[in-house]
């Protein structure tokens, strides 16, 4: 299964849910959601300000358990 990698991202690059909030101009609700793997779905343009914000490919954003 899929799984978002978004929280461990965040860690390596010692950054802050509240900095990716800001990045992606988006609410903190739908970050907490990306970050705690609570989302079961997400628009492709949320996974283009995450990959911008992150500075990251598409398959860096998950991982499969």
């Amino acid at each position: 299964m899929l799984q978002f990698n978004v929280q461990a991202l965040l860690d390596k690059k010692d950054k802050t849910r509240y900095w990716l909030v800001k990045q992606m101009g988006t609410d903190y609700a739908t970050v907490n959601k990306i970050c705690d793997n609570a989302s079961k779905s997400v628009r492709i343009d949320t996974l283009e300000r995450l990959m911008k914000a992150l500075d990251c490919e598409v398959q860096d954003l998950f991982t499969e358990e």
